[in-house]
C-alpha cells in the first residue's frame, strides 16, 4: 500500500487539492485497506459495496462522511489504478437537508464574555465578526490584517479561492490587545511548534469549552459562528448577494439556506393562536359560555 499511498498523493497534489482533503483521502484509503487487509488492487467492486455498507449499517457515519469516502475511494481506482468500472455501480446516499446551528446574537455575547485568553478571544472574534472558517482563521498572517481598509484578505479559502471579508471595528481592538501582548511574528495565531499556525483542534475546543462555560445548550463548532455571522446579516437588511461574497460561495444557492434559519420575515409572522387572543371579546355577539379560560380552573 505504501507506493500506491504515495502516488495516491502525488496525483492529488497535482491536481491543486487543498492540504486538508489530501489527508482526508489518505485516511479514507487507509481505513478502506485495513477493513480488508488486502492491497486495492486485490480487491473487486463488491469490497467497496461490503465496506460502505460497514461504515453506514455499523458505524453509522453521517452521510457527508458517506460520500467523503466514496469519493476518495473513486480517487483512488479511477486516478491512480486505473480501474474506472470498480466503482461504477457505487450508490450515493441521498443529501440531507439540515438546517445549520445558530447563535442568537445574546448567545454569541455571553460566548465572548466566557473567555478570559486574549489570544482565545481574538480567534472567536475574528471568525465570527468576518464569517471566517476555522482553517482560513488559524491560517491569517499579520499581513492578511488591512487595517486602514477595515478588511481582512482570507487566501487559499475552500476551492483555494481568495477573497476580503469585513473586520469589525470591535474585533481590532481586542486583535491589537492581544498583539501587543503575544507580539506575533508571521503567523497571527502561531502553535507551540515553531513556525507552524496553531491547529484546528485546538481552536475547536476552545470554542466547545467557551459553549459549556457559556451555559449554551446547543452542539458548537465554530461553523456555528461562521453561520451566525450570515443569519445575523441577513436578519439586519445585508443583501444575501453581499453575504455569499464575504463567505466566499461559489453560488447563492448554498447561501440561501440562512433564509431558512433567519428570524427577520418569520418574527413578522402571528400566529393564529395568538391572533385569537388578541380579539376582544365581543359579549354582545359571543353566546354565553365559549369564553377561553386559560387561569383558575374549568
Amino acid at each position: 500500500m505504501g507506493r500506491i499511498k504515495d502516488e495516491m498523493r502525488r496525483q492529488l497534489e497535482l491536481r491543486g487539492y487543498s492540504r486538508g482533503t489530501i489527508k482526508t483521502y489518505l485516511q479514507h484509503a487507509k481505513n478502506f485497506v485495513k477493513f480488508h487487509r488486502k492491497s486495492p488492487l486485490e480487491l473487486g467492486p463488491k469490497a467497496l459495496e461490503s465496506y460502505l455498507y460497514h461504515i453506514t449499517s455499523r458505524r453509522r457515519v453521517s452521510v457527508s462522511y458517506r460520500n467523503q469516502a466514496i469519493s476518495a475511494l473513486k480517487f483512488l481506482y479511477v486516478k491512480v489504478l486505473g480501474r474506472p468500472f470498480m466503482t461504477d455501480d457505487l450508490p450515493r446516499p441521498k443529501k440531507e437537508h439540515k438546517l445549520p446551528t445558530v447563535l442568537s446574537m445574546e448567545e454569541v455575547h455571553r460566548l465572548l464574555r466566557s473567555i478570559r485568553n486574549r489570544k482565545h478571544l481574538a480567534i472567536l472574534m475574528l471568525a465570527y465578526s468576518a464569517g471566517l472558517r476555522v482553517s482560513e482563521v488559524v491560517r491569517l498572517r499579520m499581513a492578511d490584517i488591512d487595517v486602514q481598509r477595515c478588511m481582512i484578505h482570507v487566501r487559499g479559502g475552500k476551492g483555494r479561492k481568495d477573497r476580503y471579508t469585513v473586520l469589525s471595528e470591535t474585533a481590532l481592538k481586542t486583535l491589537e490587545e492581544y498583539a501587543h501582548y503575544y507580539r506575533p511574528v508571521g503567523w497571527l495565531f502561531p502553535g507551540q511548534r515553531r513556525g507552524r499556525h496553531l491547529s484546528t483542534r485546538t481552536v475547536q475546543k476552545v470554542v466547545a469549552d467557551a459553549g459549556r462555560k457559556a451555559g449554551i445548550g446547543k452542539r458548537l463548532t465554530t461553523h456555528t459562528l461562521r453561520h451566525s455571522f450570515a443569519t445575523h446579516l441577513l436578519e439586519n437588511g445585508t443583501a444575501l448577494r453581499y453575504i455569499q461574497e464575504l463567505l466566499g460561495h461559489r453560488s447563492t444557492k448554498t447561501t440561501q439556506i440562512y433564509t431558512h434559519v433567519t428570524r427577520k420575515d418569520l418574527a413578522r409572522i402571528i400566529s393564529p393562536l395568538d391572533r385569537i387572543s388578541m380579539l376582544k371579546n365581543d359579549t354582545t355577539n359571543s353566546p354565553k359560555g365559549t369564553e377561553i379560560r386559560l387561569k383558575g380552573g374549568p
